[in-house]
C-alpha cells in the first residue's frame, strides 16, 4: 500500500528507546502505513551530542539538531516524541511543543508524576494529545486497558510489580539466597540497574508509576509526594526463607485501592501467597493484576523495560494520535481525555490494613515471647503464626504472622517493643498482601 498521507515527528533523545522507535518505524513501515492509512516519517531528531547519535541504530546524521527548541517549532512537525528524560527540561519542552499546537508522545513517568497536571491543562487547552503509554510497564498495554479496555467498569483494586530492577534483585535473591548487596552489584554489572540505583530500589520509580495507574483507576489527581514509599533494601536473605516457609514470596509491590471518599497508594516490598499470579512474576518483568467491578480479576504481565518493548508503546501512542489527526482533519471530534471525577485524600499510611510478617531479634531467655505478645496484644495485634527459630544465636529470631491490623497500632507496638531490654535491635516488618 502506497498513499501520499504522512505524519512527521520529531525525535527529542535518542538514547535505547528513542533507537528502538527509529528500528520499528523502518523495519514495520509498511504493515503499520497500512494500518494507519499514512506514513510515519521522523524529520528531526533533537540530541546533546551528534557525535554518540549512531550508538544505538544509523540514523541520517541531516536529520540531528542539537537545537531542541526549532526542531519543536518546525511546521512539518505533527508529534513531538519527547525521551530525553528527567522533569526540568522535559517539562519546558513538552510544554512549548505543545504552545506550538504538537501532539505529544512521552515514556516519562516522573514528569507526568510530578507535573501531569499543568502538561495535560496545557495541552486541553491547546486542543492536542498526549499519550504515555510506555511511561508504565514499558511494553505492558496497562494504560491502554485502563483508559479504554475498563472504560465501562469500576476498578476496586490494583497490585503490580512495576520496577524490572528491584523484581530482578528479590527473585535473584530468592533462587540463590544472596545478599542483597552483592544481587544488586551483578544487576548493575549486567544493566539491570542504574550506576546510581536509588530511584528503583528505593521505591521512586514504581510511586511515581502508582500515581499514574490510581490517576487513572479512581479517577483522582494523586500527589506522588504523598504516596508512603518504603524500598527493598531492608529485605534479608532470611526475611525470604521465612516468607517460603509460611507459604509466601517477597515482591515488590504498588498497592491502590478504593475507599470511596480516600484512595489508598503505597510502595514497599510485601509477602505474596505463593499460589497468586503475581508469585510468579520474576526476573525483570513487569505485573498489574486488576480487581475491577464487572471483570472481576484480571492481569497484564510482559517486558517492563528494554529498548524494543518500550518501543513498541511509544510507537503504537504514535499509530495512535496519527488515527486522530486525520479523524479530526476529516470532522471528527478530538478523544477526551479522562478527567478527574473528585478530587480525594490518600488514606494516611497508619490508617491502612493489612496482615503483616515481624521478626525480632531476641535474647535466648525465659518469658521472651510473653513479652512480645503481651505487647502486640495490647495494641490491638492479634497473632496468626508465631515461630521461634531455636537454631538461631545471638540473637534468637521470633517470626510473627498477624491477623489484619491497623499500621498504626502495628507501629506503636513496635516501638515499644523496640525499647525491652530483651530485644536485640529494631524489628523486621514487611506487609502481608491479600
Amino acid at each position: 500500500m502506497s498513499t501520499s498521507r504522512t505524519i512527521g515527528v520529531a525525535l527529542l533523545g535518542l538514547g535505547n528507546v528513542g533507537g528502538g522507535v527509529v528500528k520499528l518505524l523502518a523495519e514495520n513501515a509498511e504493515a503499520i502505513e497500512a494500518r494507519l492509512g499514512a506514513r510515519i516519517e521522523v524529520r528531526a531528531i533533537a540530541v546533546r551530542d551528534p557525535d554518540k547519535a549512531n550508538r544505538v541504530v544509523d540514523v541520517d546524521k541531516k536529520l540531528l539538531s542539537t537545537d531542541v527548541d526549532s526542531v519543536i517549532a518546525r511546521d512539518d512537525i505533527d508529534l513531538v516524541c519527547e525521551l530525553i528524560g528527567g522533569t526540568t527540561e522535559a517539562k519546558r519542552v513538552v510544554l512549548a511543543a505543545i504552545s506550538h499546537g504538537k501532539q505529544i508522545v512521552t515514556a516519562n513517568k516522573a514528569l507526568l508524576a510530578e507535573h501531569g497536571a499543568e502538561v495535560f491543562g496545557a495541552a486541553e487547552a491547546a486542543g492536542v494529545d498526549v499519550y504515555y503509554e510506555a511511561a508504565v510497564c514499558g511494553g505492558v498495554p496497562i494504560i491502554r486497558v485502563l483508559r479504554e479496555g475498563l472504560a465501562s467498569d469500576r476498578v476496586e483494586a490494583l497490585w503490580g510489580i512495576v520496577n524490572g530492577t528491584s523484581n530482578y534483585i528479590l527473585s535473584t535473591m530468592t533462587e540463590t539466597h544472596g545478599e542483597f548487596a552483592a544481587i544488586l552489584a551483578d544487576a548493575q554489572r549486567l544493566g539491570y540497574a542504574e550506576a546510581d540505583p536509588t530511584l528503583d530500589i528505593g521505591g521512586g520509580d514504581a510511586a511515581h508509576k502508582l500515581a499514574i495507574l490510581a490517576s487513572l483507576c479512581f479517577g483522582t489527581t494523586v500527589d506522588v509526594s504523598q504516596i508512603p514509599t518504603f524500598g527493598i533494601d531492608s529485605v534479608a536473605p532470611i526475611d525470604l526463607t521465612y516468607a517460603e516457609k509460611f507459604g509466601y514470596v517477597i515482591k515488590p509491590l504498588v498497592i491502590a485501592r478504593d475507599h470511596g471518599e480516600a484512595i489508598e497508594a503505597r510502595v514497599h516490598p510485601a509477602l505474596v501467597p505463593a499460589n497468586w499470579l503475581l508469585a510468579d512474576v520474576n526476573g525483570a518483568k513487569n505485573a498489574v493484576y486488576v480487581q475491577s467491578y464487572a471483570l472481576g480479576p484480571s492481569m497484564y504481565y510482559g517486558a517492563g523495560a528494554g529498548m524494543l518493548p518500550t518501543a513498541m508503546s511509544v510507537v503504537s501512542d504514535i499509530i495512535e494520535i496519527g488515527r486522530n489527526i486525520y479523524a479530526r482533519r476529516a470532522g471528527g471530534a478530538r478523544p477526551q481525555r479522562p478527567r478527574p471525577v473528585a478530587q480525594r485524600p490518600l488514606l494516611p499510611m497508619a490508617d491502612i490494613r493489612s496482615k503483616y510478617y515481624l521478626r525480632f531479634g531476641v535474647v535466648d531467655q525465659p518469658g521472651v515471647l510473653g513479652q512480645l505478645m503481651t505487647v502486640l496484644g495490647a495494641h490491638h495485634v492479634s497473632i496468626e503464626q508465631v515461630v521461634q527459630d531455636t537454631k538461631s544465636k545471638d540473637p534468637v529470631h521470633v517470626v510473627v504472622l498477624t491477623h489484619e491490623a491497623r499500621e498504626g497500632d502495628v507501629k506503636q507496638a513496635l516501638y515499644v517493643i523496640d525499647k525491652l531490654n530483651v530485644v536485640k535491635g529494631p524489628a523486621q516488618i514487611l506487609r502481608i498482601a491479600g
